[in-house]
């Protein structure tokens, strides 16, 4: 997006300085022609010696002694006419001394006038030049080096900015919570007749990848009005006050423009709150520019059509400051879309690619619970680089299912060359999760199982999707989910009477889910239906600092340890249960894989139909115990309450 036009600049400035350029050249050149005349006024030059020759011959008069040189004229002799003279005194004792030994000597004549001007403007010229040439274009986005206070914010005009709101979809909230933004900068009259003020500050708040700064541009592009642009870290510089200054700037360019959209991206950069991260220390200079856009957002008239919009990711740790009423009005959502949502943003990327006639955005949006807008871009984009590969006319389904297996478990590994006892080992681990999931109601459908070794570290991985978008989940279901992660655990115990360390990854999740039941959910009779800690992520992203304090005493931390532990027995007993009644069809389904390597869902359809039993009642107990007695009198007791 092109930025707007710097303006002319003024021609009698650039007039003056042409004219002090051409004073100064002839200057130059005027001390040059009198240099060049004052070496050939007629003057004789002779050396010292020679002068004090022709004293001892008394053939000099007119004599003028100066403090470096003596002029004269030399008397005629022998017909010929007397001259003037001129040379370059020496040190009489150093002359008297070259004298009484006969050496011709002369003096070395001081530096003229031109010399001495170019040998204190020459250096002068030399730095003007080291500086336009190295340190001006470091200095260049900010304005040079003397213009490191100016604001850096991209300014676009209406006319180039060609976003609107029909290109961004899945926030249909969020476009109408701005489309009054709009109104009031297209119609302030007709939306202020009742009295009506527009707010001074809209604030987006959502996760990365869900369209904030597509949707700032959509509402700058809508209302036709200069779109500022610049990232919170562009402000903070090492030089103290250069933030507060290019905050100053700013408004004062968007004053200049209005009405005019201010939009400051990554706010959490700038607008941190004070304090928080060692609590009573601060940042002086990050502290003076949040102190200055404080001061320029209570200051500017809501009258005047400037609107500052600003996102984040982290709407946590803003100071409060930042966000009563007067200065960021209102906070606008922008979630992630559900499945009508994803599917209105597929249509939008698919028309940028070669896509067949066949493919339907909802079906590829129900494939996809959880995906951002920057995601699903990166799945269009995917999609058509394999349908590329394979030589294909236009992208078809597989080529999305691909890429969705691509973006979620990573590439195939085809390199990777596992010995036959590992893939043995794999296999049964990747089949004991699907015959779990398969065999419990509240575990997502299971769509493939493959022991082709994708990623970093996955040897192979089992396809889950969930059937819609949840937004609770029961105790009931997230034990089903917690017993499908442990059922490679219990697929390598019970075949081979020993386990591996391929069930590191599911294990951290399952004490996860675990621990959350016991401390956030109230999901235990022990303990009670109390929060012992709050949410261990943020609102959107990011974790607890470290430093927060324990709510609870180390007796009541031992209980939840306990806790923790006996759900995540519990899981595991109930897969191993389900895999003991079925390990013929375990032991089937592990050599299916080893021979094809992956298995689709009707394979999976074929290996389900045949499952015994699958139900295991959610107060049996589990096959292994803990060892311990206290343990095992806990775990019993446990059990009979749930």
């Amino acid at each position: 997006m092109p930025a707007l036009n710097q303006k002319p600049p003024n021609k009698k400035s650039a007039l003056s300085g042409l004219d002090l350029a051409s004073f100064g050249m002839a200057m130059l050149l005027a001390l040059f022609v009198q240099d060049y005349f004052a070496d050939r006024s007629g003057e004789k030059k002779i050396d010292f010696s020679e002068f004090r020759q022709l004293v001892q011959q008394d053939a000099v008069s007119d004599l003028v002694v100066g403090p470096t040189a003596i002029t004269g004229t030399i008397k005629a002799s022998q017909g010929r006419e007397p001259h003037p003279f001129s040379t370059i005194r020496v040190d009489p004792q150093i002359a008297d001394e070259l004298q009484k030994h006969g050496i011709r000597y002369r003096g070395e004549p001081p530096p003229g006038l031109l010399y001495t001007i170019l040998s204190w403007v020459f250096p002068a010229l030399m730095f003007g030049l080291i500086w336009v040439m190295l340190l001006r274009p470091a200095g260049t986005a900010a304005g040079g080096l003397m213009g490191i206070g100016r604001s850096r914010a991209r300014v676009y005009s209406e006319q180039n900015i060609k976003v609107s709101f029909a290109d961004v979809a899945g926030v249909d909230e969020a476009k109408q919570d701005l489309g009054e933004i709009i109104g009031f900068l297209r119609d302030p009259q007709t939306h202020g007749r009742l009295g009506a003020r527009i707010p001074k500050g809209v604030l987006l708040v959502g996760p990365p990848g869900t369209g904030k700064t597509l949707l700032a541009r959509a509402v700058a592009g809508e209302a036709q009005v200069p779109f500022l642009s610049i990232t919170g870290s562009e402000f903070v510089e090492m030089f103290v006050g250069v933030g507060a200054a290019r905050v100053r700037d700013l408004f004062a360019t968007a004053r200049s423009q209005a009405p005019a959209i201010i939009f400051i991206d990554e706010l959490d950069a700038l607008g941190r709150a004070r304090g928080i991260d060692m609590p009573g220390v601060g940042h002086d200079e990050k502290e003076q520019t949040l102190n200055q856009l404080l001061a320029e957002m209570d200051g500017f008239d809501p009258a005047a059509g400037i609107i500052v919009l600003a996102a984040t990711n982290r709407p946590e740790v803003l100071d409060p400051a930042l966000l009563r009423a007067g200065r960021f009005d209102r906070q606008v959502l922008v979630d992630r879309p559900d499945r009508k949502g994803r599917a209105d943003i597929l249509k939008v990327h698919l028309r940028n690619i070669l896509a067949g006639d066949v493919i339907d955005p909802d079906t590829i949006a129900a494939l996809t619970p959880g995906f951002t807008g920057a995601d699903l871009a990166n799945l269009v984009n995917e999609a058509a680089l394999f349908a590329t590969r394979r030589g294909g006319e236009a992208a078809r389904l597989e080529d999305f299912t691909q890429a969705f297996e691509r973006i979620v478990a990573g590439a195939e590994k085809k390199s990777r060359v596992l010995s036959p006892q590992e893939r043995n080992i794999v296999a049964h681990h990747e089949m004991g999760h699907a015959l779990a999931a398969m065999a419990l109601p509240g575990a997502d459908p299971v769509q493939k199982v493959s022991i082709i070794p994708r990623g970093l570290a996955a040897l192979g991985y089992t396809l889950q999707r969930p059937i819609a978008d949840r937004f609770l989940v029961s105790r009931r279901e997230l034990m089903d989910r917690m017993t499908a992660l442990l059922g490679g655990r219990a697929a390598e115990d019970l075949i081979f009477a020993d386990v591996s360390t391929g069930a590191a990854d599911d294990l951290q999740r399952v004490t996860d889910i675990a621990r959350d039941m016991v401390v956030r959910f109230g999901m235990t009779a022990e303990l009670g239906q109390v929060a012992y800690e709050p949410d261990r992520g943020s609102f959107l992203v990011g974790q607890t600092p470290a430093w927060r304090p324990k709510n609870y005493g180390e007796g009541t931390a031992e209980a939840i340890d306990q806790a923790t532990r006996m759900l995540v027995e519990q899981a595991f007993g109930a897969a191993r249960a389900i895999l003991e009644r079925n390990r013929p069809l375990l032991e089937e389904g592990a050599r299916a894989l080893l021979a094809k390597e992956t298995l689709g869902a009707e394979d999976l359809a074929r290996l389900k139909e045949r499952l015994l039993n699958p139900r295991l009642p959610l107060n049996e107990r589990p096959a292994r115990k803990p060892r311990l007695a206290k343990q095992k009198e806990e775990g019993e007791n446990y059990h009979a309450s749930s």
